[in-house]
């Protein structure tokens, strides 16, 4: 009885324990979300950097004036090109690592590559890939996969060589080569590290997929309505596709996350199964 009464009360004691770590996580970020407001709304209210910067209030304004169709008529095709660019960038990106697990010889030159997508400007890329690519749409989507390979590619390959060299010897122990190694044990021992670079990719990709869109101007999308709003001079306007565009990317963040707690939690049992 004693050791139920003190496993339990063990057991509230961690609880409350997250309880008030995720009070403080919340309170210190809605600190930090009114701070970042009052002082947006100073720079506006004052004028900071010769008017450049809109109040809240004034950017709110500007999404009602121009309608909810506007921005999903224009952000459906980003959302697409940069959903398109997402899947691509981040399979090469998966299966380059698991290559390189299988492969090390290639090791030196997969690296190579993902460094120097990542430190490639795509504005230098840009014109290169226009030109390559006759079609606006698979320029964009490749700048969008661009975007993302470094980091998936990266953390999938951290996650790949993670496991304890106790497993991989269990697996060989048993008749298992490099093959059922990364099948048995490194596949899901990378899964959280893997899903977290697909969540720092998320909002890469639409971040790539604007900065395309911004330099091919297709017919419809972010980029050249965003481009539109800085030649009329409508500056509310440019900071409300911005903050819609970061809004969209924070969703594809948040899509992620929640996927890669129940990948995280299935990782972490099977691991502790073995």
């Amino acid at each position: 009885m004693t050791t139920l009464t003190a496993g339990k009360g063990m057991g509230g004691a961690q609880i409350t324990g997250r309880a008030q770590l995720a009070g403080k996580r919340w309170g210190a970020g809605a600190i930090g979300i009114v701070a970042v407001l009052i002082i947006w709304t100073m720079a506006g209210y004052f004028e900071w950097f010769k008017g450049t910067i809109p109040t809240p209030l004034a950017v709110v304004d500007a999404i009602g004036d121009k309608g909810w169709d506007h921005y999903i008529n224009n952000f459906t095709p980003t959302i697409e090109l940069s959903l398109r660019g997402f899947l691509w960038g981040n399979v090469l990106a998966i299966v380059l690592a698991l290559l390189v697990v299988i492969i090390p010889l290639i090791e030196g030159v997969a690296t190579q590559l993902a460094i120097i997508s990542y430190c490639t400007p795509i504005i230098a890329v840009a014109p290169i890939v226009q030109v390559a690519f006759a079609e606006v749409q698979t320029m964009i989507v490749f700048l969008a996969a661009i975007s993302v390979f470094f980091t998936t590619m990266i953390g999938t390959l951290s996650g790949l060589r993670s496991p304890h060299q106790a497993s991989l010897d269990l697996v060989k122990v048993y008749g298992g080569g490099t093959f059922s190694q990364l099948v048995r044990v490194r596949i899901i021992s990378a899964l959280p590290s893997t899903f977290g670079a697909l969540k720092i990719a998320a909002p890469a990709a639409v971040l790539g997929a604007v900065l395309g869109e911004f330099l091919a101007m297709p017919e419809k999308g972010a980029g050249p309505a965003l481009i539109i709003a800085q030649q009329s001079g409508d500056i509310p306007a440019v900071w409300a596709i911005a903050l819609v565009a970061g809004a969209v990317a924070g969703i594809g963040y948040g899509i992620v996350a929640f996927f890669s707690v129940f990948v995280t939690r299935y990782s972490t049992g099977m691991a502790g199964s073995k």
